[in-house]
């Protein structure tokens, strides 16, 4: 069964479990859950049943509350959710009946491939052509002048740097 578990100074941890589609949540003494905290509104909030989740409503409480530190208005409780009615603290556990445990391990033998040749016919996959081994032409002429400029621009830069010196 799904549950909410409280945790309060003068009770410490209560866990409780849903029976209902409709929990209501409170200070006043008519609801399913009463908190008695000042923080807590009279009629702070609302979990209705919506499938096999419960939805949380907040109906207009003084202090609000809060999923996971974020002030709501309405949302869907998932697991281990924490839930802040006023001050009080909650965590909300569903239920877990229809879970299973983990598998055991199993131990896979593992065969090395007997060759790794590409099959006859098989063309490079990459949707990117090839570069060429040779270097381009044009590309290292572009290169060559701009090594020539960079070296010539800085043999100008230390020779004036020389004529002013004192």
């Amino acid at each position: 069964m799904p549950k909410l578990i409280l945790t309060t100074e003068a009770q410490g941890k209560v866990a409780y479990e849903f029976a209902e589609g409709s929990i209501t949540i409170g200070r006043a003494p008519d609801n399913m859950i009463v908190i008695d905290d000042p923080s807590v509104s009279n009629r702070h909030a609302v979990m209705e049943l919506t499938g096999e989740t419960y939805r949380l409503k907040d109906l207009e409480s003084t202090n609000g509350t809060r999923v996971n530190g974020v002030p709501i208005t309405e949302t869907v409780l998932r697991f281990d959710d924490r839930i802040g009615f006023g001050a009080i603290d909650a965590r909300y556990e569903p239920d877990v009946k229809g879970s299973q445990p983990l598998p055991e391990l199993e131990t896979v033998e593992v065969k090395p491939a007997e060759s790794s040749a590409a099959p006859s016919g098989f063309g490079n996959a990459s949707p990117y052509r090839r570069g060429s081994m040779s270097g381009d032409p044009g590309r290292l002429a572009v290169l060559g002048i701009a090594a020539v400029a960079a070296i010539t621009f800085l043999g100008s830069m230390i020779a004036l740097l020389f004529m002013h010196a004192p």
